[in-house]
């Protein structure tokens, strides 16, 4: 395996899967905000890392990612919901850079700031894990519109309403 296919982000992936890692995100992210320094620093330190294994490589080499693929996504369904990887690669680099602003803050005794930081970052991760409404993917298909990212990077991104399930509220 070459370096590119050892950091190549899945095509595709399941839906269901990424739902399941929110839902750990969100778990993770909100005892992060509750425990007190240093634990709060540790587990900030490994939401962060989380996030970067998820972006290097997906699920491959993400405990939560892998736990999602193999354990959690199967009970919630046996058939697969396949969605584009592209715009949840996008979504994963937003929680890497978020994450990684907490930790900073954290780092350097900005509590308040780290919290405010990861409680957005539980707003974003809830809205997936619950409503299977990705901030992050909407965000991709905004940049799609306005030219930033081609349009058959990802054809469903374009139209986030016109998915199954997706109702516009305009």
């Amino acid at each position: 395996m070459g370096l590119r296919e050892a950091f190549a982000f899945p095509e595709v992936v399941n839906d269901y899967a990424a739902r399941c890692t929110a839902a750990l995100v969100v778990a993770l992210a909100v005892a992060t905000i509750l425990v007190p320094s240093p634990a709060r620093v540790w587990l900030a330190a490994a939401l962060a890392v989380g996030f970067a294994l998820r972006v290097a490589g997906g699920p491959r080499y993400s405990p939560f990612g892998r736990l999602s693929v193999h354990v959690l996504a199967p009970r919630v369904s046996a058939a697969p919901k396949l969605v584009s990887g592209a715009p949840k690669r996008f979504a994963q680099t937003i929680g890497l850079v978020m994450s990684s602003l907490a930790l900073g803050l954290f780092l350097g005794g900005l509590t308040t700031a780290g919290v405010v930081v990861l409680a957005v970052l539980v707003a974003a991760a809830l809205a997936e894990a619950a409503l299977g409404f990705c901030l992050g993917c909407w965000m991709y298909g905004q940049l799609q519109r306005v030219g930033l990212v081609s349009d058959d990077a990802c054809v469903d991104c374009a139209d986030i309403w016109a998915r199954p399930g997706m109702t516009n509220a305009n």
